[in-house]
Protein backbone atom coordinates (compact mmCIF):
# COMPACT_ATOMS: atom_id res chain seq x y z
CA UNK A 1 0.00 0.00 0.00
CA UNK A 2 1.17 3.35 -0.74
CA UNK A 3 2.91 5.22 2.29
CA UNK A 4 0.68 8.68 0.35
CA UNK A 5 -2.34 7.32 1.56
CA UNK A 6 -1.54 6.65 5.55
CA UNK A 7 -3.65 9.93 5.97
CA UNK A 8 -7.03 8.68 7.32
CA UNK A 9 -7.94 9.24 10.57
CA UNK A 10 -4.36 9.36 12.81
CA UNK A 11 -5.48 7.08 15.55
CA UNK A 12 -8.96 5.64 14.72
CA UNK A 13 -9.05 1.78 14.45
CA UNK A 14 -9.63 2.56 10.99
CA UNK A 15 -7.21 3.44 9.85
CA UNK A 16 -5.25 1.78 6.93
CA UNK A 17 -2.33 0.33 8.16
CA UNK A 18 1.04 0.00 5.47
CA UNK A 19 3.69 -2.74 5.25
CA UNK A 20 6.95 -2.11 6.68
CA UNK A 21 8.63 -2.15 3.43
CA UNK A 22 6.47 1.24 2.75
CA UNK A 23 6.20 2.44 6.36
CA UNK A 24 10.10 1.74 6.68
CA UNK A 25 11.94 3.03 9.68
CA UNK A 26 8.88 4.39 11.73
CA UNK A 27 6.80 1.88 11.93
CA UNK A 28 10.22 -0.89 12.55
CA UNK A 29 10.86 1.13 15.81
CA UNK A 30 7.07 1.67 16.77
CA UNK A 31 6.98 -1.92 16.50
CA UNK A 32 9.55 -2.96 18.31
CA UNK A 33 9.36 -3.72 22.64
CA UNK A 34 9.55 -1.23 24.32
CA UNK A 35 11.59 -2.16 28.06
CA UNK A 36 10.97 0.32 29.89
CA UNK A 37 11.14 4.06 29.49
CA UNK A 38 12.91 5.79 26.62
CA UNK A 39 16.62 5.82 27.66
CA UNK A 40 19.30 8.86 26.19
CA UNK A 41 20.96 5.59 24.17
CA UNK A 42 17.73 4.81 23.04
CA UNK A 43 16.52 8.46 21.67
CA UNK A 44 20.51 8.34 20.03
CA UNK A 45 19.52 5.21 18.26
CA UNK A 46 16.30 6.19 16.41
CA UNK A 47 18.17 9.73 15.51
CA UNK A 48 20.74 7.55 13.91
CA UNK A 49 18.29 5.60 12.17
CA UNK A 50 15.73 8.36 10.95
CA UNK A 51 19.20 10.58 9.75
CA UNK A 52 19.77 7.47 7.73
CA UNK A 53 16.83 6.69 6.28
CA UNK A 54 16.73 10.74 5.07
CA UNK A 55 19.83 10.28 3.50
CA UNK A 56 18.74 7.21 1.50
CA UNK A 57 15.57 8.49 0.75
CA UNK A 58 17.29 12.06 -0.72
CA UNK A 59 18.97 10.26 -2.91
CA UNK A 60 16.31 8.09 -4.18
CA UNK A 61 14.34 11.18 -4.43
CA UNK A 62 17.23 12.45 -6.98
CA UNK A 63 16.46 10.47 -9.18
CA UNK A 64 12.47 10.29 -8.97
CA UNK A 65 11.93 14.19 -7.25
CA UNK A 66 8.05 13.51 -7.81
CA UNK A 67 7.26 10.22 -6.40
CA UNK A 68 5.00 11.38 -3.31
CA UNK A 69 5.90 8.00 -1.54
CA UNK A 70 9.17 8.71 -0.98
CA UNK A 71 8.17 12.66 -0.13
CA UNK A 72 6.18 10.95 2.78
CA UNK A 73 8.30 8.73 4.12
CA UNK A 74 11.58 11.23 3.72
CA UNK A 75 8.38 13.90 5.40
CA UNK A 76 8.01 11.10 8.05
CA UNK A 77 11.66 10.85 8.64
CA UNK A 78 12.18 15.06 8.61
CA UNK A 79 9.62 15.16 11.37
CA UNK A 80 10.44 12.54 13.38
CA UNK A 81 14.14 13.99 13.81
CA UNK A 82 13.15 17.52 14.76
CA UNK A 83 13.22 18.74 10.83
CA UNK A 84 9.89 20.54 11.16
CA UNK A 85 9.99 23.24 8.01
CA UNK A 86 11.97 20.77 6.00
CA UNK A 87 9.12 17.85 6.71
CA UNK A 88 6.35 20.78 5.85
CA UNK A 89 8.30 21.30 2.92
CA UNK A 90 8.12 17.16 1.47
CA UNK A 91 4.05 17.22 2.54
CA UNK A 92 3.81 20.40 0.57
CA UNK A 93 5.36 18.66 -2.58
CA UNK A 94 3.80 15.85 -2.25
CA UNK A 95 0.06 17.88 -2.30
CA UNK A 96 1.41 19.73 -5.31
CA UNK A 97 2.05 16.59 -7.21
CA UNK A 98 -0.84 14.82 -6.23
CA UNK A 99 -3.94 17.79 -4.97
CA UNK A 100 -6.36 14.94 -4.01
CA UNK A 101 -3.83 14.45 -0.77
CA UNK A 102 -4.26 17.35 0.54
CA UNK A 103 -7.55 17.37 2.65
CA UNK A 104 -6.61 14.30 4.32
CA UNK A 105 -2.80 15.51 5.19
CA UNK A 106 -2.71 15.69 9.08
CA UNK A 107 0.28 15.12 9.09
CA UNK A 108 1.18 18.29 7.22
CA UNK A 109 -1.34 20.07 9.95
CA UNK A 110 0.98 18.82 12.34
CA UNK A 111 4.25 19.54 11.08
CA UNK A 112 2.82 23.03 10.22
CA UNK A 113 2.09 23.19 14.29
CA UNK A 114 5.67 22.17 15.13
CA UNK A 115 6.87 24.95 12.32
CA UNK A 116 5.06 27.32 14.24
CA UNK A 117 3.64 28.25 11.50
CA UNK A 118 0.27 27.99 13.44
CA UNK A 119 -2.37 29.67 11.30
CA UNK A 120 -1.83 27.44 8.46
CA UNK A 121 -1.98 24.34 11.03
CA UNK A 122 -5.28 25.26 11.84
CA UNK A 123 -6.46 25.93 7.93
CA UNK A 124 -5.24 22.33 7.81
CA UNK A 125 -7.20 21.06 10.18
CA UNK A 126 -10.81 22.98 9.06
CA UNK A 127 -10.13 21.11 5.86
CA UNK A 128 -9.69 17.82 7.37
CA UNK A 129 -13.23 18.47 8.90
CA UNK A 130 -14.59 18.39 5.48
CA UNK A 131 -13.01 14.90 5.25
CA UNK A 132 -13.37 12.95 8.33
CA UNK A 133 -16.22 15.18 10.79
CA UNK A 134 -16.31 12.38 13.05
CA UNK A 135 -12.75 12.28 14.51
CA UNK A 136 -12.56 15.10 17.79
CA UNK A 137 -8.72 14.57 17.72
CA UNK A 138 -8.48 16.75 14.54
CA UNK A 139 -10.40 19.11 16.26
CA UNK A 140 -7.74 18.78 19.38
CA UNK A 141 -5.11 19.90 17.01
CA UNK A 142 -6.98 22.89 15.39
CA UNK A 143 -7.80 24.10 19.23
CA UNK A 144 -4.25 23.77 19.74
CA UNK A 145 -3.21 25.75 16.91
CA UNK A 146 -5.59 28.46 17.09
CA UNK A 147 -4.58 29.17 20.92
CA UNK A 148 -0.94 29.84 19.33
CA UNK A 149 -2.38 31.54 16.56
CA UNK A 150 -5.33 33.61 18.46
CA UNK A 151 -5.49 32.64 21.91
CA UNK A 152 -7.18 30.77 24.54
CA UNK A 153 -10.74 32.70 24.29
CA UNK A 154 -10.84 32.84 20.59
CA UNK A 155 -10.03 28.86 20.33
CA UNK A 156 -12.53 28.06 22.56
CA UNK A 157 -15.22 30.10 20.71
CA UNK A 158 -13.84 28.71 17.44
CA UNK A 159 -14.07 25.14 18.52
CA UNK A 160 -14.88 22.22 16.05
CA UNK A 161 -18.69 21.24 16.24
CA UNK A 162 -19.58 17.27 16.16
CA UNK A 163 -22.68 16.03 16.12
CA UNK A 164 -21.20 12.13 16.75
CA UNK A 165 -19.62 10.63 19.18
CA UNK A 166 -16.11 9.61 19.35
CA UNK A 167 -13.75 6.86 20.91
CA UNK A 168 -12.46 7.96 23.91
CA UNK A 169 -10.77 9.66 25.58
CA UNK A 170 -11.28 12.32 23.10
CA UNK A 171 -14.66 13.63 23.77
CA UNK A 172 -13.14 14.16 27.60
CA UNK A 173 -10.50 16.47 26.13
CA UNK A 174 -12.38 17.96 23.74
CA UNK A 175 -14.23 19.20 27.40
CA UNK A 176 -11.13 20.01 28.71
CA UNK A 177 -10.11 22.43 25.89
CA UNK A 178 -13.78 23.67 26.40
CA UNK A 179 -12.87 24.65 29.90
CA UNK A 180 -15.45 21.89 31.03
CA UNK A 181 -12.69 19.44 32.68
CA UNK A 182 -9.02 20.03 33.93
CA UNK A 183 -6.79 17.39 33.16
CA UNK A 184 -6.50 15.70 35.84
CA UNK A 185 -9.98 15.20 35.69
CA UNK A 186 -9.35 13.57 32.41
CA UNK A 187 -6.86 10.84 33.51
CA UNK A 188 -8.91 10.03 36.75
CA UNK A 189 -11.98 9.28 34.71
CA UNK A 190 -9.81 6.42 33.00
CA UNK A 191 -7.74 5.42 36.12
CA UNK A 192 -11.50 4.58 37.87
CA UNK A 193 -13.13 3.59 34.51
CA UNK A 194 -14.73 -0.28 34.29
CA UNK A 195 -12.26 -1.29 31.02
CA UNK A 196 -9.47 -3.50 29.85
CA UNK A 197 -5.93 -2.98 30.99
CA UNK A 198 -4.92 -2.40 27.49
CA UNK A 199 -7.85 -0.26 26.89
CA UNK A 200 -6.63 1.83 30.03
CA UNK A 201 -3.32 1.90 28.97
CA UNK A 202 -4.03 3.11 25.72
CA UNK A 203 -6.93 6.01 26.48
CA UNK A 204 -4.16 6.98 29.03
CA UNK A 205 -1.34 7.62 25.90
CA UNK A 206 -3.91 9.91 24.49
CA UNK A 207 -4.88 11.77 27.33
CA UNK A 208 -1.60 12.37 28.60
CA UNK A 209 -0.26 13.31 25.51
CA UNK A 210 -3.27 15.89 25.01
CA UNK A 211 -3.23 16.91 28.29
CA UNK A 212 0.75 17.85 28.10
CA UNK A 213 -0.19 19.89 24.46
CA UNK A 214 -2.88 21.59 26.17
CA UNK A 215 -0.04 22.50 28.79
CA UNK A 216 2.05 23.18 26.43
CA UNK A 217 -0.53 25.82 24.43
CA UNK A 218 -0.80 27.57 27.77
CA UNK A 219 2.68 27.87 28.51
CA UNK A 220 3.28 25.69 31.66
CA UNK A 221 6.66 24.07 30.16
CA UNK A 222 7.20 21.84 32.67
CA UNK A 223 3.69 20.51 33.33
CA UNK A 224 3.58 19.87 29.28
CA UNK A 225 7.14 17.85 29.81
CA UNK A 226 5.67 15.58 32.66
CA UNK A 227 2.22 14.66 30.59
CA UNK A 228 5.07 14.28 27.42
CA UNK A 229 6.92 12.12 29.19
CA UNK A 230 4.43 9.77 30.10
CA UNK A 231 3.08 9.41 27.13
CA UNK A 232 6.38 8.47 25.60
CA UNK A 233 6.60 5.77 28.39
CA UNK A 234 3.29 4.39 28.01
CA UNK A 235 3.80 1.50 26.79
CA UNK A 236 0.76 1.07 24.21
CA UNK A 237 2.29 3.79 22.64
CA UNK A 238 5.34 2.96 22.50
CA UNK A 239 4.86 -0.51 20.48
CA UNK A 240 1.77 0.95 18.21
CA UNK A 241 2.31 0.82 14.75
CA UNK A 242 0.63 3.16 11.76
CA UNK A 243 -1.01 6.51 13.14
CA UNK A 244 -0.73 6.12 16.92
CA UNK A 245 3.31 4.79 16.36
CA UNK A 246 3.34 8.06 14.53
CA UNK A 247 1.69 10.18 17.46
CA UNK A 248 4.04 8.52 19.90
CA UNK A 249 6.59 10.10 18.13
CA UNK A 250 4.80 13.40 18.69
CA UNK A 251 5.53 12.95 21.93
CA UNK A 252 8.44 11.83 21.64
CA UNK A 253 9.97 15.03 19.57
CA UNK A 254 8.03 17.45 21.51
CA UNK A 255 10.15 16.35 24.72
CA UNK A 256 13.28 16.31 22.97
CA UNK A 257 12.18 20.10 21.91
CA UNK A 258 11.13 21.25 25.13
CA UNK A 259 14.25 19.71 26.73
CA UNK A 260 16.39 21.67 24.24
CA UNK A 261 14.81 24.84 25.36
CA UNK A 262 15.19 24.19 29.19
CA UNK A 263 19.00 24.02 28.36
CA UNK A 264 18.95 27.72 26.61
CA UNK A 265 20.30 30.50 29.05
Amino acid sequence: MSHARMLLRPTGFILLLVSLSSWGVALTIAAEPAPGPLTVEGRAALNAKFDKQITAVSARLEKAPADTDLLSERGDARFFRGQFAEAMADFDAMVKQQPDLEASHWRRGIACFYAEKYKEAAKQFELYHSFDDVDRENGIWRYLSQVKALGQKKAREGLLKYKKDDREPFPDVYKLFAGEFTGEQVLERIRKAEITDREREMRLFYAELYVGLNEFVEDHPESAEKHLRAAVDNRWGATASGGPGWMWQVARVHCDVLAAKAKKP
